[in-house]
């Protein structure tokens, strides 16, 4: 994903006011676009930016982050001035290192994307992504999941038996018989992914076996660097890039949006 930001006429912004006026002539030309018949569709625009970690700053101050209307109010005006018809209500979300939707547009200047949200996008949007071991050892070097994929299990071994006498699959799965003693802190039934369609994020929960008085489920914000721990099966946590599931005491999963590269 975004590996093809490189501008054919090798023009890269990277200051705050050439970011922010190349994605607003970007927005207004996809909006020119929608407007056979579309304009009066649009619900929302969704802004996706992954840029590198030292420009963040950048571009966090070319799209207003601390004052979000800013940028909505400059869409605004070109609609207006361009009669491009905006409906009244639509809204316009920036999200940093998150989940490409599919149907989205990328610049092939900056590593940014634009969706044009319609009735149809609120439940088409799709992603994709993958989980790591930083510790603990799972029999994959790393997973991949999609918001298609339905419920990914996780818990020790492939296929365990739990306490009611069924099998369940581990989608993610850390074996009995690995050499990592922190494996046999993982219960067969430790927690699941899944993709939430009504706020387009994949969210954990806990299982059976990973809430008290068993082992454990904390997710670590790599935004805010904040732990939380799940203490019911039915209250999920939103999954963002970077953040961190940690499994019994020192097991640790990686969540992010981007591919994972073995040698």
């Amino acid at each position: 994903m975004f590996d093809l930001f490189k501008s054919a006429s090798g023009e890269h912004p990277d200051d705050v006011k050439g970011i922010r006026h190349a994605l607003l002539q970007f927005v207004k030309q996809e909006l020119q676009k929608a407007e056979g018949g579309e304009g009066a569709n649009i619900k929302g625009l969704g802004i996706f930016i992954h840029c590198s970690p030292a420009a963040r700053h950048v571009y966090e101050a070319a799209v207003f982050t601390e004052d979000p209307d800013q940028l909505k109010n400059e869409i605004q005006r070109i609609s207006d001035d361009y009669s491009l018809d905006l409906p009244s209500g639509w809204s316009l979300t920036v999200a940093f290192d998150e989940a490409i939707p599919d149907d989205a547009v990328e610049m092939q200047n900056l590593p940014i994307a634009l969706l044009v949200k319609t009735k149809t996008h609120f439940v088409k949007q799709q992603a994709k992504a993958y989980l790591k071991a930083l510790s603990g050892k799972t029999l994959q070097p790393s997973y991949e999941i999609t918001s298609a994929g339905g419920k990914y299990n996780i818990g020790r071994d492939e296929k365990a038996q739990s306490d009611e006498g069924y099998f369940r699959t581990n989608h993610i799965a850390f074996p009995s018989e690995s050499d990592d003693e922190r494996n046999k802190y993982i219960s067969r039934q430790h927690a699941h992914i899944e993709w939430d369609t009504s706020i387009a994020k994949f969210v954990i929960f806990a299982d059976e076996g990973g809430i008290p008085p068993r082992n454990k489920v904390k997710l670590r914000s790599a935004l805010t660097e904040k732990t939380v721990k799940l203490h019911a099966t039915q209250i999920g946590q939103e999954l963002a890039e970077g953040d961190q599931i940690i499994l019994g005491e020192s097991v640790v999963l990686e969540f992010s949006f981007k591919a994972q590269h073995h040698e």
